[in-house]
């Protein structure tokens, strides 16, 4: 179901867009099931069965929160930051040889590129996550990179999406973010940022400030340049 959708067009030259901030895991990569495949893995050796309901809980979370819940929820016998690192290095192994983009990715990448708009690429992963990545989407692509552990808070928290904006030299009101869960979602609107919202796991409603579409192949450039009016 989507919601408030211009029909697409050329981009709008009297636009206040001023950069384009984009999540990327079940936003521009479709990995959310790769890293609940890891967590479901990694938890059946410590002896514990995740159950179906714990995914939309951790998707798009921080790694810490996530493994934080999962621990608590399952009981396991192991430490945070030996779990969260075990969690990044089987991830981090399972896409060394790529991963998928998400429809409309590459297409609204290259666009944005093309007109030379200021992007960043802002995620709750962790630095090494991105970096393996980004050989997928093309570092060209992206003005700056945030990680999150690079923020004293990730999403939720605005910081990720302030700490972008800043770097960029941009308003936060006048960036269009792209995100796939309610994590971000939030993380984004509390920066003050315009966002669309392309729900990967769990369903995310209409808001003031925010577009609910089904798929990026409903975003280009011109789309995301009218959502920021003033």
């Amino acid at each position: 179901m989507t919601s408030g959708i211009p029909a697409l067009t050329t981009p709008s030259t009297g636009s206040a867009l001023q950069a384009v901030l984009l999540d990327m895991d079940g936003t521009l990569v479709d990995t959310e099931g790769f890293w609940w495949e890891v967590e479901v893995a990694v938890f059946a050796e410590l002896g514990h069965q995740l159950l179906e309901e714990y995914r939309e809980i951790v998707v798009g979370g921080p790694m810490h929160r996530s493994a934080a819940f999962l621990i608590k929820a399952t009981g396991a016998k192991i430490a945070l930051a030996e779990l969260t690192a075990l969690l990044n290095t089987r991830f981090s192994e399972m896409i060394g040889h790529g991963v998928p983009l998400m429809p409309g990715a590459k297409r609204l990448l290259a666009e944005l590129a093309a007109h030379a708009v200021p992007t960043a690429l802002v995620s709750a992963s962790h630095r090494e996550i991105i970096d393996r990545v980004l050989r997928t989407l093309g570092p060209e692509h992206f003005t700056l990179t945030v990680a999150g552990d690079e923020v004293e808070r990730t999403k939720p928290h605005p910081d990720p999406y302030l700490a972008a904006a800043a770097r960029l030299g941009v308003e936060p009101g006048r960036c269009a973010v792209v995100e796939d869960t309610i994590t971000g979602v939030t993380a984004a609107e509390a920066a003050g940022c315009r966002v669309v919202a392309v729900p990967s796991v769990g369903a995310i409603p209409p808001g003031m400030g925010r577009t609910v579409v089904g798929s990026l192949e409903e975003v280009d450039l011109g789309f995301l340049q009218r959502l920021v009016t003033s």
